[in-house]
């Protein structure tokens, strides 16, 4: 297969109507040989922060001199992002090689891999191969049943935090949802927790205390921001002093103190990492589609929050960065996703509302989310199409001098970070 080929099978494959579990995944592994067993892994699940996460501890290792594997979804951009090695994403050669490797191996199975599990194993393959020294691995859904969880040489797992979200499949109390993260704390091996829901923390708890996993959590007591503003982030954290970020977002830099934290486990544990390491993977961290600053006049930012937690966080940078200055939103949803509260939320800080429909079939069309915002009294409008809805909403942020903010769905990124590269 060909690169477009190999895009088009992957695709091809369903996520859907399949019962959950490993066996599927674990077949696949054992007919290639089982590349997972040949590597050493950083498993992070969560319900927010995992690429941010993902993407400072990656650069801190990669900054280290370590072969630093990362694997992360969904994609942003381009769907070889989701696996790469010290920042390099896949290359179109080697995923088509890899995939038509596998292909055969999935095609003969009785019970045929869903499309994550067979990304997965692409990924293990593509990481042994390359021979990395460690692979940080980001769980597409849950922890559990997820298809990352098969791998039994973890170094570190990290939980980054609970909250609501993907309910139909993980549970509907947070119990229940932290039990499913849980599952991916081994026996023995370090866990590092960075929430603050109680509820969910008893379980992660309970868990490792049962496996005899140590607990380390943040010392978010010492973190302290000293300076926050579009041009990036100085904060202090522990021994650290004037750490530097460019990543923007209020969040980041408690996502940042989980990955120094993350660090120094690993120190413990014989990785050579300095405190440079630390302070320049930092700086040059780089994760797409949040809070991500895309143009300056008039200012455009994209968030890719998608749940009440996440919106929440969003919203509050929006306060931080921009005090009482009501912006405009550039805002669509998915239909599975508690849009009431996230509608209510936006409205907060919203100047004007543009309504838009992400290009996924799960999604809530302009006119119904149009009309949730009128409902609470939010002035509304709903967009046939993006173009349309960023042209107007730029024209009028520009004209009043105020900052457009596009947030909702990741799915709505490409389109338009490409329309404002144009």
């Amino acid at each position: 297969m060909n690169y477009t080929e190999t895009l088009k099978y992957i695709h091809s494959v369903s996520n859907f109507f399949c019962k959950p579990g490993l066996d599927r995944i674990k077949t696949l592994c054992e007919y290639l040989g089982n590349p997972q067993d040949k590597l050493k892994f950083v498993h992070v699940a969560g319900t927010n922060g995992k690429g941010s996460f993902c993407a400072m501890l990656s650069r801190i290792l990669t900054d280290a001199g370590y072969k630093v594997g990362t694997y992360t979804s969904p994609y942003i951009l381009e769907f070889n992002e989701r696996i790469s090695i010290n920042g390099e994403s896949i290359s179109n050669n080697d995923l088509a090689e890899i995939c038509t490797y596998i292909k055969p191996f999935a095609e003969k199975m009785e019970d045929k891999p869903t499309e994550f599990e067979l990304i997965t194993a692409i990924g293990f393959e593509y990481f042994k191969r390359q021979n990395c020294d460690i692979v940080v691995l980001e769980c597409g859904l849950g922890g559990r049943y997820d298809a990352t969880n098969i791998i039994t040489t973890t170094l570190l797992s990290v939980i980054t935090g609970i909250a609501f979200d993907h309910q139909n499949f993980l549970g509907n109390t947070i119990s229940e949802i932290a039990s499913e993260k849980a599952g991916i704390i081994k026996k023995g091996i370090p866990v590092l927790w960075c929430g603050d829901n109680v509820e969910a923390q008893k379980v992660i708890l309970d868990t490792a205390e049962i496996l005899c996993a140590k607990v380390y959590t943040p010392e978010l007591i010492s973190l302290k921001i000293l300076k926050a503003d579009l041009c990036g982030t100085v904060f202090d954290y522990k021994n650290y002093n004037a750490l530097s970020l460019n990543m923007l977002g209020g969040y980041q830099p408690y996502n940042a103190a989980n990955a120094v934290t993350a660090a120094e486990i690993l120190r413990e544990n014989g990785f050579l990492i300095t405190d440079k390491n630390i302070r320049t993977g930092l700086e040059n961290a780089h994760w797409r589609a949040r809070f991500e600053l895309l143009n300056k006049n008039p200012i455009i930012i994209f968030d890719g929050s998608h749940n009440p937690q996440g919106v929440s966080a969003a919203v509050k940078s929006i306060k931080h960065y921009f005090g009482n200055t009501r912006v405009n939103i550039l805002t669509g949803v998915m239909r599975d996703k508690d849009y009431e509260f996230i509608a209510k939320e936006i409205a907060t800080v919203a100047n004007k509302l543009f309504c838009i429909t992400p290009d996924n079939p799960r999604a809530l069309t302009a006119a119904e989310y149009c009309k949730v915002f009128e409902k609470i009294g939010a002035s509304a409008k709903a967009f046939d199409n993006i173009n349309n809805a960023l042209e107007c909403a730029a024209k009028n942020s520009k004209e009043n001098e105020i900052p457009l903010i596009c947030m909702g769905s990741l799915y709505l990124y490409t389109d338009i970070y490409n329309l404002i590269n144009k």
